[in-house]
């Protein structure tokens, strides 16, 4: 019962990987688990899914200020305090070379994976430190770790939320806020799929299979992989640890 009694908010949280990490945190006794995302659908999904009376199913933009405010709020409202905060909201974007790359795209992914980290902190730190401190987790990527033809909106804001992690880490000490980012290697989720149509319309599967060559433990990850990691993050087993990158990719950066 690693979250015995702890309230935690996973944005993305009806994607693969969020509602994988929620029936976890669930499972490990955390007392209340808000879930939210943009897309109703994937929420409506997730409900039948996963059903628990623990369980607040909030829908909102990440990426604007007003819907960052209205699920801290209902967090608040419901629960009264917050211990986990794990940012995991991401968009893909889409797979064209710089020269090529919609600005309109570009402005969409930062949105949603840069800015949409810094408002949960903005927003997130003070409820945080009203429960005496807690764990940040940032979902960044392999990605943010080197660069990746064709996917230059995506590379940039996983390296972005770096030095968001470092800097809300240091922010955050003081009042016993840790805050650490998690780098996946691809996942066999939805968001991999469209990457690999996108690098290869059509031939998704040769896609996959290069890209698992290149992963020496020879598979793609799976979002219980990714839970179990933000489960040790946030848990008390790493109450020492902050502003840290935790790499998860089956040696793919060896």
């Amino acid at each position: 019962m690693e979250l015995k009694g702890k309230i935690a908010v996973i944005t993305g949280g009806a994607g693969g990987i969020g509602l994988a990490t929620a029936q976890l945190f669930l499972e490990q006794g955390a007392a209340g688990v808000a879930v939210v995302d943009f897309s109703q659908e994937y929420l409506n999904t997730g409900q039948r899914q996963l059903s628990d009376s623990r369980v607040i199913w909030i829908q909102a933009d990440v990426a604007t200020a007003a819907g960052v405010q209205k699920y801290m709020g209902e967090v608040e409202n419901v629960y009264g305090r917050l211990d986990v905060l794990f940012l995991n909201a991401g968009v893909e974007g889409v797979v064209k070379p710089i020269i090529d790359y919609p600005e309109e795209v570009f402005d969409h992914v930062m949105a949603v994976n840069v800015k949409g980290v810094w408002l949960g902190m903005k927003y997130g730190f003070p409820l945080l430190k009203k429960s005496g401190g807690g764990s940040v987790i940032i979902t960044s990527s392999v990605a943010g770790l080197g660069g990746t033809p064709s996917v230059s909106a995506y590379v940039a804001s996983k390296h972005a939320t770096i030095g968001l992690m470092r800097t809300g880490a240091l922010e955050g000490a003081p009042d016993q806020i840790r805050v650490n980012t998690i780098h996946p290697s691809p996942v066999d989720n939805r968001m991999m799929r469209s990457l690999e149509d996108g690098f290869a319309p059509g031939q998704g599967d040769a896609v996959k299979e290069n890209f698992t060559k290149m992963i020496p433990l020879g598979r793609y990850g799976t979002n219980e992989d990714i839970a179990q990691l933000a489960l040790f993050l946030a848990s008390d087993r790493s109450s020492f640890i902050t502003g840290a990158t935790y790499v998860i990719d089956g040696g793919m950066k060896a």
